[in-house]
């Protein structure tokens, strides 16, 4: 085991040190088209609509880096990927950059070799069981048979779970979140375990969601975001701070609806920087003065994306929690654009 992740890790570090010091932007306008790994599929967060149009929490920070960059958002290629094909397929060049559920870890960070852009989700580990099972708590999964993704943060997550508590149970590896979905109502397994957030993502499509409860435990830190190759620091800065201008548009008050009225200027230095009428932040970037006004008029700001792909008001359900603004007690919080 330990020599096949080994051998993972080198494999892809390679793959970047091929393609490390090409211009990514340059390769987007030329392409005229964002390459963005995406979930293969994930109610809310990245999957298709009934007419093959790319939706979710995920998809809109891919829109917003090609509004961003390209000028026009509908400008991406959406590649879905699986845990164990998604860092191949940004290592190797054939996505630009990488918005799937990933969690910022070290390893990812500095073995293999990728630059994490920020934190769309503050999320964690959690598990859902069927009500029938009778269980309150995952103490009580002694003996269970798991669902888990395998090449996963969670996998790792819980095998330290169950050595921590002493307590037994029986992975069964699947790939993607719909084989998990359906071996897991199939009964193949008594739990699924995944980012609480895919959970009840997850839990959204079935047909009886209230047959099934996400246990209380949330058992890791899940710290998900965008991530991009090493090598080229101009386009992780790019992805970064487009992402930081849709945090920043929430904090100002800045939405889809009145983003062109206030770029006509406003009294406000820091809202006018974001939006381009001030300083020359778009320039610094390689890109248009109001790169920060195009992400926002195509998808609006943090808090316009969250409920309207996985906020309280939909059936996913999420409260903002760790994820609502600083000001408001939660963790997102944009650096200052100065």
């Amino acid at each position: 085991m330990k020599k096949s992740v080994f051998l993972g890790a080198m494999t892809v570090a390679g793959l970047v040190a091929g393609v490390a010091g090409a211009a990514t932007l340059d390769d987007v306008k030329a392409r005229g088209a964002l390459k963005c790994g995406t979930n293969s599929g994930l109610t809310g967060f990245a999957a298709p609509d009934a007419n093959g149009r790319w939706e979710g929490f995920d998809v809109a920070v891919c829109r917003a880096v090609a509004a961003a960059t390209l000028g026009d958002p509908e400008a991406v290629e959406f590649v879905p990927t699986t845990p164990k094909t998604r860092f191949t397929a940004l290592a190797s060049g054939e996505v630009d950059i990488l918005v799937r559920n990933t969690t910022w870890t070290l390893s990812r960070d500095v073995d293999l070799k990728f630059t994490f852009t920020g934190v769309n989700y503050y999320d964690g580990q959690g598990f859902i069981v069927p009500k029938a099972l009778g269980v309150s708590s995952a103490k009580e999964l002694d003996g269970a048979t798991v669902c888990i993704q395998t090449g996963t943060t969670t996998e790792l997550n819980l095998a330290d779970f169950f050595r921590t508590n002493n307590i037994s149970y029986e992975p069964v590896p699947i790939e993607t979140n719909a084989e998990a979905q359906q071996q897991y109502l199939a009964g193949a397994c008594d739990t699924y375990t995944t980012d609480a957030s895919g959970l009840a993502a997850t839990r959204a499509s079935f047909e009886t969601p209230g047959d099934h409860v996400i246990l209380p435990e949330i058992i890791s830190k899940e710290p998900l975001g965008p991530l991009v190759r090493h090598g080229d620091d101009d386009w992780a800065d790019i992805v970064k701070w487009t992402f930081f201008a849709l945090v920043a548009a929430e904090e100002y008050g800045i939405t889809s609806t009145n983003v062109e009225e206030l770029a006509k200027g406003t009294d406000n230095p820091e809202i006018n920087r974001i939006l381009g009428t001030e300083g020359n932040m778009g320039e610094m970037l390689g890109l248009d003065a109001d790169f920060g006004m195009k992400a926002i008029m195509a998808v609006g700001n943090y808090g316009e994306i969250f409920e309207a792909n996985i906020g309280e008001s939909t059936p996913i359900g999420l409260s903002r929690g760790l994820n609502a603004q600083w000001k408001d007690g939660g963790l997102q919080y944009a650096p200052p654009f100065r």
